[in-house]
């Protein structure tokens, strides 16, 4: 994460009003790690450590108390008691062990997290006591271990005092730094956070999200991209924010925006019985470059042109049904009592009186 990246975040975490601007974070954190489950526990120490133990939480409080440091307790959590902030960009759907096995053998290399979540307390709800703000892949790869062979790793988390804009905020600028979040998915986060934290205005949300009016103007209109029109994806990773501009763009054309539809539905069908075959996915350059090459095509009237041509007795021998793109539909009625000239005949003044009315067989 980048040093200024990293300041904000940090910023963020010190902040004692959340609605405030971020602060300086601090010289020196001491951090103590609880067990939740084990919080009200005591252990036996040797006699000969006490002393010491003593002395030494007697100047890590005097540092707190001077200022000099800040106490940041981190608590062992069980992560079924911690339920997902709905603000956050990510996209559980697409949480696996799979996507997350990167993640699940470092922590059972390492014995368990080095880095910690961020959570908030909540009330009110019988079946957790904490909201994740900050770090779902965690979250996910410590309850499959929980539930595959590990059931003492605990979450480790760090508690937060944070308001829902400085949430979003805190859950933002760490999505920045991961690659496993596509720009669809942050572009859409921030435009539910537009009108949730910002009142709809867009130049109070990039002050406060420490981003350029023009880039965060491309990713809310990036968000307006339909889902039937994404759906084209295989894989969202493989839309980036200037295509996905670009493609929001042709969609303000109605007449376009009907035949991109119309084409991301064949390459939906032709992605699923490809996948019927084994066979891969159509690749997001093709499907993008489809989707904007894709034109609305006004249907071809057709002209409706009914008339007969009489013989000698009066009756019909020869009459035009239709005529349209396909060719021109001529109904010759039996027993009409007309000679093969005189049919012949008709059928000349027939093409001479499309011709008039400017249709062509040639």
């Amino acid at each position: 994460m980048a040093r200024k990246q990293s300041d904000y975040l940090a910023g963020l975490l010190s902040d004692p009003g959340a609605g405030s601007s971020p602060s300086p974070a601090p010289l020196l954190d001491v951090v103590e790690s609880i067990d939740s489950d084990a919080a009200g526990k005591t252990s036996a120490s040797a006699p000969q450590r006490t002393g010491l133990s003593l002395l030494s939480r007697e100047t890590a409080l005097s540092r707190v108390a001077s200022g000099d440091v800040r106490q940041v307790t981190q608590l062992l959590l069980d992560p079924d008691r911690v339920r997902i902030w709905p603000g956050n960009a990510r996209l559980q759907a697409g949480l696996s062990e799979d996507s997350c096995r990167d993640l699940i053998d470092s922590l059972i290399a390492e014995g368990g997290q080095k880095v910690p979540t961020v959570v908030r307390r909540i009330t009110g709800d019988p079946e957790f006591d904490y909201e994740l703000v900050a770090g779902t892949r965690r979250h996910f790869a410590i309850r499959w271990l929980r539930q595959n062979s590990y059931p003492e790793m605990k979450l480790l988390a760090h508690v937060a005092e944070l308001d829902d804009e400085a949430a979003f905020r805190l859950a933002d600028i760490e999505n920045r730094a991961r690659r496993d979040i596509s720009d669809i998915e942050r572009a859409r986060n921030y435009a539910a956070a537009l009108d949730r934290h910002y009142g709809g205005k867009a130049i109070r949300m990039a002050e406060r999200l420490k981003v350029s009016k023009g880039w965060l103007s491309k990713m809310l209109k990036a968000a307006t991209v339909p889902d039937e029109v994404l759906a084209a994806f295989a894989d969202l990773h493989q839309l980036s924010l200037n295509p996905a501009y670009q493609l929001a763009g042709a969609l303000e054309d109605v007449s376009r925006a009907n035949a991109i539809g119309d084409e991301a539905g064949r390459i939906v069908q032709e992605n699923r019985e490809a996948a019927i075959c084994g066979s891969p996915a159509l690749p997001g350059s093709m499907v993008l470059a489809r989707l904007l090459a894709a034109q609305h095509t006004p249907p071809v009237e057709a002209k409706q042109v009914f008339f007969e041509v009489a013989g000698s007795h009066g009756r019909a021998i020869l009459s035009v049904k239709s005529v349209n793109r396909q060719g021109i539909t001529i109904h010759l009625p039996a027993a009409s009592g007309a000679s093969d000239e005189q049919i012949g005949a008709a059928v000349r003044e027939v093409l001479e009186k499309l011709r008039s009315r400017g249709v062509s067989v040639a």
